[in-house]
């Protein structure tokens, strides 16, 4: 395994971490509220980051990820690449890449997913969509919603279609989430006659969320880091103290793990190998890693990490709500022991 970013990956990144460094500001986060910063996302789609993600791969996607979870930038990146971009790509008909991609690459399409299956959209007996799916992130932003089916089929729906109803709602982090609801809508079916088509799917958004999760959780320590450093207590600065410098290093070998898990998940599946079991890795870390990093960020800054108006309180709500996103650890852990059962049965007969 060679996780080394390509020139196009590390070109990608860097021009990532300059737009989000430059633009994320605590000041423009406060002004966009539980909303999507418009502007900023203008701002990346002119850049072709978006549209990168195709050349780049899952890898380059997981890296410019990171950079958008240090700063916490309230934009629809990884549900528009996850849902639409990689998901048309790699499942589309011929027709639909070329009617669907160009928007999606340019951001005047923004796509987001009703992920994981949970049984809450069924198909009718005419082929119409009925039912509902709790909160969708980024739903109030998005265009087209990638819609997994009790039976694991996925079908593109548009929001602004009659049949479908958009409600908002508020989740722990500002992701301009709603609560779908289709009520015969009819869908377009994704991956028509391939297999693995949702598990393709699924994997990919665990990989990249579990990156987000790295650069949330980078954000929150290096945040810490240095508070610590600046912070005086007895003549001395906070870092100096033992119990400190350990919570620092525990999560600071925390956010490696998510970081090198979402790697190796993510490298597996642009050079094609299986990688679902690696996916649901890297959403068990970024799971559980993820929420001991931020807590200890937060809890690092002593009585200014309960100050819901301090920058790193946005790393804890963000961390908090990817450590539940498409399954929590003990879910993903399940489901992770399961797939490995099957494998070694299979192997064994």
């Amino acid at each position: 395994m060679d996780f080394t970013p390509s020139e196009e990956q590390t070109a990608a990144r860097g021009l990532a971490a300059r737009i989000f460094g430059d633009l994320s500001t605590h000041e423009r986060m406060t002004a966009a509220g539980t909303g999507t910063d418009a502007e900023l996302w203008k701002e990346l789609c002119a850049a072709g980051l978006p549209a990168a993600v195709e050349d780049v791969g899952l890898l380059g996607l997981v890296l410019i990820l990171e950079e958008q979870g240090r700063t916490t930038a309230q934009v629809p990146l990884a549900a528009t690449c996850v849902y639409g971009l990689l998901a048309v790509a790699a499942h589309g008909a011929p027709e639909q890449r070329e009617r669907l991609l160009p928007g999606l690459r340019d951001g005047t399409a923004v796509a987001t997913g009703a992920f994981p299956a949970r049984g809450g959209v069924h198909i009718a007996e005419d082929g119409a969509l009925y039912g509902a799916v709790p909160w969708v992130p980024w739903l109030r932003d998005a265009t087209h919603v990638l819609v997994a089916d009790a039976e694991r089929g996925l079908w593109i729906v548009r929001t602004g279609d009659p049949d479908v109803t958009a409600v908002p709602v508020e989740t722990t982090a500002p992701w301009s989430a709603g609560r779908l609801v289709l009520d015969g809508v009819r869908g377009e079916r994704l991956g028509k006659g391939q297999s693995g088509v949702y598990a393709d799917v699924l994997a990919t958004a665990r990989t990249a969320f579990a990156g987000l999760q790295a650069g949330v959780c980078a954000g929150s320590l290096a945040r810490a880091v240095h508070h610590t450093v600046t912070r005086e207590q007895f003549g001395r600065p906070l870092s100096t103290n033992q119990g400190v410098l350990l919570r620092a290093a525990d999560a600071h070998m925390d956010t490696e793990a998510i970081r090198v898990t979402a790697y190796e998940a993510a490298w597996r599946h642009d050079e094609r190998r299986a990688c679902e079991a690696q996916a649901l890795t890297a959403a068990w870390w970024a799971s559980e890693a993820g929420k001991r990093v931020v807590h200890a960020g937060q809890h690092l800054h002593g009585g200014t990490g309960a100050d819901l108006d301090h920058p790193v309180h946005r790393h804890f709500l963000w961390g908090r709500q990817l450590d539940a996103y498409l399954g929590c650890g003990g879910e993903v852990l399940e489901e992770l022991g399961l797939l490995l059962a099957h494998s070694s049965q299979e192997g064994a007969s």
